[in-house]
């Protein structure tokens, strides 16, 4: 009996020293907005107010330099949640939407061509996996766009509204659990708000066009009801920010706030331009610089290893993830360092009459070099809001096309996006100098002074390519 009661007196101070350590666990709240470039008002972005996204960066460190791996919706999530890159995790493109627990998935969904073919393939583990493993009770807002849901066992499926997260927060509390939510903000995704029927707070002769694209009254107009969008999801933001406040765990919370990347415009989602890649990154919490801003490289694949870190979850993988911790840049240590390059790709593939082009970009933090396989045969991807009004209320495309003639580079820009109705010449390589070139405009692949960073970055995509077994390309 004696031993029976210490075996159990055993078996309860592990239990209990496992739900101590649980609660010693940070909270995640990770907030991403979707289609949003890095505009801030902080950051200068002519004509935008975002006080709440300002004062979320003042308030831990704030990334110049972090960049997506994928630039469409449901692939840029997969890096984040898995910490490699599509070619490997199995999310090539946008996959479909089911935010709902696995179970409520029915067969007819999973028989649907895109949810049996574009999905996280099983030997890879997600970050939601791993945390649930680790204690932690987990909720997601207004949709999660990546598959199998099996691979995303959330506790709660939530619309977002404040009610909501507060009540998710409780129940957590309840539970003696650390929580993640994931709050997705669609707002700043098209259509954006439509200033001809309802005001809106930014001036279009207030706001600074990237060259890309061409200046006139209805392309400044969709900029700022582009910003206009940014700044809604900017009053989300603040809202759920609130919400934690008045929880009371604001101090015990990792916040991270981004964006899945660029916005849509020509050079911006679905390419691999600057436009495209680079967002806005954010993370604050207990032991975390504040008011920092960090210029080293760092792409989403390095989340996964980071918030693993800072929550002393020791993980072990079967397979090298492609990301690396920003640990030591969030704590101060001068010796932390991010990548020497950013890697990026687009297959293209998805519901089109053939396999896409490939495409593949290596940035060095002034020098980009973009590769390209299939120019001539393959088609591009040019999602519906890239080229629509009616239903997506984009007004640059027709625009663009409109002032061919005035505008004949930006035009240019928009054939070679969209080749297969505008007849553009897609190039296989270009390279660009963003410190003097910041819109990427003029294509120095062929210019004989810069080969030696061309031949120097194609070295380095090429070795990435062998790193990572990308078997869709050959530089």
């Amino acid at each position: 009996m004696s031993r029976l009661l210490a075996h159990i007196g055993a078996v309860l101070c592990l239990l209990l020293a496992g739900a101590a350590t649980a609660a010693e666990k940070p909270n995640i709240l990770f907030v991403l907005t979707e289609d949003q470039g890095a505009h801030l008002s902080v950051l200068g972005t002519p004509g935008l107010n975002t006080p709440h996204m300002d004062a979320l960066a003042k308030s831990g460190t704030y990334f110049s330099n972090a960049f997506v791996a994928y630039p469409v919706c449901s692939a840029s999530k997969a890096a984040i949640f898995t910490g490699l890159h599509s070619h490997t995790n199995g999310i090539l493109n946008n996959t479909h939407n089911f935010h709902k627990p696995a179970a409520q998935v029915t067969q007819a969904e999973r028989n649907l061509k895109l949810a049996r073919t574009n999905r996280i393939r099983s030997e890879f583990l997600t970050l939601t996996e791993i945390l649930k493993a680790n204690g932690y009770y987990q909720g997601v807002t207004h949709k999660l766009h990546v598959l199998p849901n099996e691979k995303f066992p959330y506790d709660e499926f939530l619309h977002g509204s404040r009610a909501e997260i507060a009540e998710f927060i409780r129940n957590a509390t309840a539970r003696k659990q650390p929580w993640f939510l994931m709050v997705n903000i669609p707002n700043s995704h098209r259509p954006y708000p439509n200033s001809d029927k309802t005001p809106i707070g930014v001036d279009p002769d207030d706001v600074s066009l990237p060259e890309f694209l061409p200046d006139s009254p209805v392309v400044r107009k969709d900029w700022a009801e582009y910003l206009a969008a940014v700044e809604q999801a900017d009053a989300l933001t603040g809202q759920a920010i609130e919400v934690l406040r008045q929880s009371g765990q604001n101090d015990s919370t990792i916040v991270l706030f981004m964006s899945d990347h660029g916005p849509t415009f020509q050079h911006g989602k679905m390419t691999l331009y600057d436009l495209g890649l680079r967002v806005p990154l954010v993370v604050r919490g207990p032991g975390i610089r504040k008011g920092a801003v960090c210029d080293e490289l760092v792409s989403e694949l390095d989340l996964l290893p980071t918030l693993l870190e800072l929550c002393g979850i020791e993980q072990t993988f079967d397979y090298p993830l492609h990301g690396q911790s920003i640990h030591g840049m969030l704590t101060g240590d001068t010796d932390a360092k991010g990548h020497d390059f950013i890697f990026a790709e687009i297959s293209h593939r998805g519901p089109l009459p053939n396999n896409g082009m490939q495409a593949r970009s290596v940035f060095d933090g002034r020098w980009k070099l973009i590769y390209r396989e299939n120019v001539e045969t393959a088609w591009r991807q040019v999602n519906a809001d890239s080229r629509q009004f009616k239903v997506w209320g984009n007004r640059t495309y027709a625009e663009t096309i409109r002032l061919r003639d005035t505008f004949p580079k930006q035009y240019q820009i928009l054939a070679e996006m969209d080749p297969q109705n505008l007849g553009g010449t897609v190039p296989t390589l270009e390279l660009y100098d963003l410190s003097v070139d910041p819109d990427e405009m003029r294509n120095l692949a062929a210019v004989s002074e810069h080969q030696n960073n061309r031949e120097r970055l194609l070295g380095a995509l090429r070795e990435w390519v062998r790193a990572t077994s990308d078997s869709a390309v050959n530089p």
